[in-house]
């Protein structure tokens, strides 16, 4: 497999994680976002949303958007299972994962950013205040779930990790990049942590990727 990606990019960091946690190997070829690689015609033959991840698998056009891709591998890769068995138990980290990269994670992409700044002059300081009350308002969501229903373990949904933590840890990443305040998500952080704590979380981490700024 090949996967065009970004170090920064939340939904490759997802895929990345979960290649690792289920020993698929792929290469993953760096796409600028900053010097606007994305905008190339050659990439947006590939992916014409312009956006990463764009994964390869074989033949015919590239896989697109992160929970598509975490569900193809699931279905083709299903050794080191990343949701539930029980319907329920299953709906219920599907709902946690689509709370992040479906209601969360698309109002602080780089082109919304963008957006924001060049068409109607939003100062960067206030785009970035925007950047952290989206932050806030889908951390508090996972906190009040996280902390209350049943169902929830080490991880979101029981013991295994599922497709809900791929996602909680890319926004919980970002709560770093964007200086947004962890303090009042300590379920949301505990559970990141574990994941942190586990080789295939700590290998895809943005930080560890090429582009990356040097710590």
């Amino acid at each position: 497999m090949r996967m065009y990606g970004n170090w920064r990019s939340a939904a490759a960091f997802r895929v990345r994680v979960a290649l690792n946690l289920k020993g698929i190997p792929c290469e993953e070829i760096f796409i600028d976002l900053d010097a606007g690689d994305q905008h190339a015609p050659a990439f947006r033959a590939i992916n014409p949303q312009g956006a990463v991840p764009a994964l390869f698998d074989g033949d015919g056009p590239p896989l697109t958007q992160s929970l598509a891709i975490l569900d193809y591998l699931e279905e083709t890769h299903p050794n080191v299972p990343l949701l539930p068995a029980d319907p329920r138990e299953r709906a219920r980290a599907r709902s946690l994962a689509q709370l992040v990269a479906c209601d969360t994670h698309p109002l602080y992409v780089p082109r919304v950013r963008t957006y924001l700044m060049e068409e109607y002059g939003l100062p960067k300081e206030r785009m970035l205040d925007f950047v952290r009350h989206v932050f806030v308002t889908g951390l508090t969501t996972l906190e009040t779930r996280l902390s209350t229903e049943d169902g929830t373990g080490r991880f979101c949904q029981g013991d295994a990790v599922s497709h809900a933590d791929l996602c909680l840890v890319s926004l919980w990443v970002g709560t770093g990049i964007f200086g947004v305040d962890r303090g009042p998500f300590p379920t949301v952080g505990r559970i990141a942590e574990s994941c942190l704590s586990l080789d295939a979380f700590a290998r895809a981490h943005p930080l560890k990727q090429p582009g990356a700024p040097a710590p």
